[in-house]
């Protein structure tokens, strides 16, 4: 993922300068940012303080983490499933206890 050249602390007092009575025009030029740039972060981070999107952030990350220890376990079961189809073995079916 591209890494922004703003912090969070800077995207919360850009989006927050536009309340003060100037233009979203005048913001974007004055910090060298799109329109869409600014229209992006402030659909994304609305009402949030720079805390908040770093709880946020965080959170995305250890997300995306334990979609990868979830991805990485099913292609285990699956080749584990194949190597015992390999030799003969019928694997254990899912949802069932062991057998009796």
């Amino acid at each position: 993922m591209k890494k922004s050249r703003f912090s969070d602390e800077q995207i919360v007092k850009i989006l927050s300068s536009v309340t003060g009575g100037t233009t979203v025009r005048e913001v974007c030029q004055n910090h060298g940012v799109s329109e869409n740039t600014f229209y992006t972060w402030k659909r994304k981070y609305a009402g949030m303080e720079s805390d908040d999107i770093r709880k946020l952030k965080d959170l995305q990350s250890e997300n995306q983490a334990l979609k990868q220890i979830v991805a990485d376990q099913a292609l285990l079961i699956e080749a584990s499933k194949k190597l015992l189809r390999k030799n003969g073995l019928r694997p254990p079916t899912e949802g069932r206890g062991p057998a009796s």
